[in-house]
């Protein structure tokens, strides 16, 4: 069945599912229950039992024997391979951003680092995540590169969950923003190259602090 703009039931399932673990809905080790996911997206349980194998096949979920689908945790060394992929696609992806971002795209980046301001100020963790990952997006998709962008996304699925932990340490969330300053200033320096060292600053303290939730 298609909904109104053609899109399949099933695929706005999967692309809802995986979009919340993506931005860290779930955290490891959770169990996503098929009936409650249904109920609350208002569906029945056949699109969603899809769409979590179909992330599972991705390897963004883990079949457990007798348990069902739910978030993998990361031990540090997968973590840390995934971290060195995202200094290498996320810092590449912005440089190259940095220099074809048009005026519109350059002043929804300064709203969303506001937006990310308040948020930490008020220790909303949703709004925070909802507006980083926007901020990045609208960074890469400049680079104009589909499959580096593509590659991005399917690097998120796999740290998405943990990036939930980020409001444990009051120090970490009050720095959260700090690099996303530093990237906004070199933007208006017109400064690529800062730009990516920004991006690479930006994950790589918050993954410093993310590894060592991480499994031995």
């Amino acid at each position: 069945m298609k909904s109104a703009n053609g899109i399949t039931i099933q695929d706005r399932t999967y692309q809802t599912l995986r979009q919340w673990v993506t931005v860290g809905r779930f955290l490891p080790g959770e169990r996503l229950k098929i009936n409650t996911l249904a109920l609350e997206m208002g569906v029945s349980d056949m699109p969603v039992r899809a769409a979590l194998q179909r992330l599972a096949a991705e390897g963004a979920l883990v079949n457990v024997p007798n348990c069902g689908v739910m978030v993998p945790k990361l031990s540090r060394a997968q973590f840390d391979d995934i971290l060195q992929n995202r200094l290498l696609l996320e810092g590449e992806a912005a440089e190259r951003g940095a220099r074809q971002l048009d005026a519109t795209e350059r002043a929804q980046l300064l709203t969303l680092g506001k937006d990310m301001a308040r948020a930490i100020a008020a220790g909303d963790l949703k709004g925070y995540l909802d507006a980083n990952e926007l901020f990045h997006l609208i960074l890469y998709r400049a680079c104009g590169s589909a499959l580096l962008l593509e590659l991005i996304e399917t690097v998120w699925l796999k740290v998405g969950p943990i990036s939930n932990r980020l409001h444990d340490d009051p120090h970490v969330w009050a720095t959260m923003n700090d690099a996303h300053d530093e990237l906004l200033a070199a933007l208006a320096r017109k400064d690529a190259p800062a730009v990516r060292r920004a991006i690479e600053k930006d994950l790589f303290c918050a993954g410093q602090y993310l590894r060592t939730l991480c499994t031995e």
